[in-house]
């Protein structure tokens, strides 16, 4: 699910890799986003590269923590490699927006004279953010190669899905696809476990969608956007048990309110589309949904509902938020209240 107000750029993994295939590897990397399963697949390429000729134990020097010390940084990357042609240094946890400003200048002069037998490879921790504004950060990617890994376009995603399912022996329909995307999300590190499990569960060779229902982990924004979609058909008994799920899934109330208050602005804004005429491209640019058949089901759900009703609702969730931040009220007494009265306007 996008959490973004607007669509996220796309990293053409693709590219970046045949580039490092083609070029070899360079002296300098910074490496983020959320797709950590395709962050790790390319260091473990860059990895290979610098230390194919041998001395791997020798010639990897590996660094981590928030803090990082600009002597220990210094001499690893100046080490000449033994029994091998490169000198590989990972930087992994390393907090760099925080970096004290007297560390600057010295991280600036290590990584601006990197000798040309050494790749020094910053990996920040998933979900971590470098800050663009900050000296560090705009030193390490004038100076080097900054990729971020962001979740993979819908035909890719698809492509790699099924190509997980057949390696174990079972064929997935794009529907299929589709719906597993919308279960378990996008993330390929997430995908994995529940394409291992859905394969060991289906009893035929084909996976199909009531397998997905069956057996995948499903993420509260799935829940979140069924239990709006049970609000649309006005399917309130069902709305109510989702909610008692995502309660009790350990998601802390304001979340779950953040999430749901998305989901109704996200519907308002398809509700206007719809009445405007406009189309699915509108709402995924508008909405921030990377996936055309997220768009689809956002109009359909929409179409449930009044523009009335859904200015109600966000109306509803700012609301709520308020008086979760500034009351002593039970914030799941807040969450409940908030989905009878959201039922309410719909009756």
């Amino acid at each position: 699910m996008a959490k973004n107000d607007k669509r996220e750029k796309k990293t053409d993994y693709g590219s970046v890799l045949r580039d490092l295939k083609e070029n070899g590897p360079g002296r300098l990397y910074l490496l983020w986003g959320a797709e950590d399963y395709l962050r790790e697949s390319y260091f473990d390429e860059i990895k290979k590269l610098c230390l194919d000729g041998g001395g791997a134990d020798f010639n990897h020097h590996r660094l981590s923590g928030a803090s990082l010390d600009m002597q220990k940084l210094s001499e690893s990357v100046d080490t000449i490699p033994f029994m091998g042609e490169r000198t590989l240094v990972e930087v992994r946890d390393f907090d760099i927006n925080s970096i004290k400003d007297e560390q600057v200048d010295r991280l600036k002069n290590i990584v601006s004279d990197i000798p040309e037998y050494s790749t020094v490879v910053f990996l920040l921790p998933t979900g971590y953010e470098p800050d663009g504004r900050l000296t560090a950060i705009k030193t390490l990617k004038k100076l080097g190669n900054a990729i971020e890994f962001t979740t993979q376009p819908q035909s890719l995603l698809i492509n790699w899905i099924t190509r997980r399912f057949a390696a174990l022996g079972k064929s997935i329909g794009k529907e299929g696809c589709e719906k597993l995307i919308f279960t378990s999300g996008e993330l390929m590190t997430r995908l994995i476990p529940e394409i291992e499990k859905i394969a060991a569960c289906a009893k035929s060779d084909a996976v199909t969608v009531k397998d997905i229902e069956k057996v995948a982990q499903r993420i509260p924004e799935a829940s979140v956007f069924e239990m709006t979609d049970r609000l649309a058909q006005k399917n309130f008994n069902a709305a109510a048990e989702l909610m008692a799920e995502l309660l009790q899934s350990g998601e802390h109330p304001i979340k779950i309110l953040a999430m749901i208050g998305f989901q109704m602005r996200r519907l308002f804004t398809a509700k206007v589309a719809l009445d405007k005429g406009l189309g699915k491209d509108f709402v995924m640019e508008a909405c921030g949904i990377n996936h055309p058949f997220f768009a689809e089901k956002l109009l359909k759900s929409a179409s449930g509902f009044s523009l009335d009703k859904l200015k109600t609702a966000v109306e509803l969730c700012a609301e709520s938020d308020y008086r979760m931040k500034s009351s002593s009220e039970d914030d799941g007494d807040i969450l409940k209240e908030l989905l009878l009265r959201i039922a309410v306007e719909e009756t």
